[in-house]
């Protein structure tokens, strides 16, 4: 029997396989979320419901697309509400429960841990107290430290208190690769700040390169130690990175919308570095997206659909993903019989998986795009990219999300919740299990 919904509390409720669990965990989250952003005193002026609903959806599911200003509609309260939407749908609410559980000195039992290995999206659930403790020594160190260094830029334009705050909010929000900003204009101002440019790709990437492979790094120091899902994040991370970063200099960089506006060669290189980390996993930006070519619009597309790591506060099919998907189709035209990485093969299982994932997302983000341009009379490239930003938990946005109607901000809401909770996942809930009573013989195919 699976334990209920109450269980990561000590109690036992209604039979719900774990990935059930934390997503209704995360829809319970979106409704609280709901009505606190709904109180009178978190607003300057009131939102609607609709606002409340799309603003929440997006912090709990760290996507950073905005219907409203987060800094000019929500007073100090809503702010601070939303980040800590920000931290506990990034980090994950369960874990939090399990983190205060053993720091209370409560006993962690069996069915506490089985939510956290799915939280963590872990295969094992040995060392996954150490990995929860690991979480929290990184988040508190890399926030405070992040929040430190923006203080730099932020209290002498802004003053001590105001300096601090939207320090701290921006340095929560990149670590958790949300993207909400209290600037109508995101980091644009700024766009040549080497502080800026350092300081938030960095918080950015180790949020989102995966738990399991800053545990990693934490106890293994050399390379011959670390784990096969961490080596190949670290390589495939490299490898994006320097393709994206290349990639988009070399397209944008006489644009004069974009980077062609910096007249030094030092700031064009600095906003390329800037924009290409931070497009796979967090909307913030220092150049208009609406003013981007046609082929950066779409090699952004493809890094937001590809994301960041597993078991992280990114979005996105995730890295790992798609280099299985790489070393299946290498061992496809080399006639092996098994994708190998590392001197290690990759079972069936892990191609079926990414198979699985791979398709539901690319229908996530089929289905959603045409709902969004059967209902929104809006240019299909900016409708495209709204799609898989809220998809990948991104946030970064061509400028409609405020003109979508109704009806097209449902499927955005509907969209970043499957992007965070999982499209494996939540097909993996709602599929019908039936055990096999009956084996087939094996048939055969024509393809291609």
């Amino acid at each position: 029997m699976s334990p209920g919904l109450l269980s990561v509390f000590g109690r036992r409720a209604i039979n719900i396989p774990p990935s059930g669990v934390l997503m209704l965990t995360y829809l319970l989250l979106i409704a609280v979320g709901t009505m606190l952003l709904m109180l009178p005193a978190a607003t300057h002026g009131g939102i609607s419901w609709s606002d409340a609903v799309f603003t929440a959806t997006s912090a709990v599911t760290v996507t950073g697309l905005v219907v409203v200003e987060t800094g000019g509609d929500f007073t100090l309260l809503g702010q601070a509400l939303i980040l800590l939407l920000i931290q506990l749908g990034g980090l994950g609410i369960v874990t939090f429960a399990v983190l205060i559980l053993s720091m209370l000195g409560l006993p962690v039992g069996l069915s506490q841990r089985i939510y956290l290995r799915n939280e963590l999206n872990q295969t094992s659930m040995s060392d996954l107290l150490r990995m929860a403790l690991v979480i929290l020594r990184v988040v508190i160190l890399f926030e405070l430290a992040g929040m430190a260094a923006l203080a730099f830029v932020f209290v002498p334009e802004f003053g001590w208190l105001e300096g601090l705050w939207q320090s701290l909010f921006h340095s929560v929000s990149a670590f958790n690769n949300a993207g909400f900003g209290l600037f109508p204009d995101s980091f644009v101002r700024w766009g040549g700040h080497p502080v800026i440019n350092i300081v938030v790709p960095l918080l950015i990437v180790v949020g989102g390169i995966g738990f399991s492979v800053l545990t990693d790094l934490y106890h293994h120091r050399t390379w011959r130690k670390f784990s096969l899902h961490t080596r190949l994040m670290l390589v495939g991370s490299a490898a994006l990175a320097a393709w994206s970063i290349a990639t988009f200099a070399l397209l944008e960089w006489n644009n004069p919308e974009t980077l062609g506006q910096f007249a030094a060669t030092t700031d064009r290189f600095m906003a390329s570095v800037f924009q290409a980390l931070t497009t796979r996993t967090a909307g913030f930006n220092t150049v208009d997206m609406a003013d981007l070519e046609d082929s950066s619009t779409l090699m952004f597309i493809l890094l937001m659909f590809i994301g960041g790591g597993s078991a992280s506060t990114a979005g996105g099919i995730k890295v790992t993903t798609f280099l299985v998907m790489l070393l299946a189709t290498a061992a496809f035209l080399r006639r092996r019989s098994d994708p190998v990485a590392f001197h290690r093969s990759l079972g069936h299982a892990e191609i079926m998986k990414v198979l699985a994932l791979v398709s539901l997302s690319a229908f996530a983000v089929t289905a959603a795009t045409f709902l969004l341009s059967l209902t929104n009379d809006l240019d299909f490239l900016d409708l495209l990219f709204e799609a898989v930003s809220a998809f990948g938990t991104v946030g970064l946005s061509r400028g409609i999300t405020d003109e979508l109607n109704q009806a097209g901000r449902a499927v955005i809401v509907i969209l970043m919740f499957i992007g965070r909770v999982g499209p494996l996942a939540l097909g993996l809930f709602m599929a019908t299990r039936v055990p096999p009573s009956v084996r087939y013989p094996a048939g055969r195919i024509f393809l291609g």
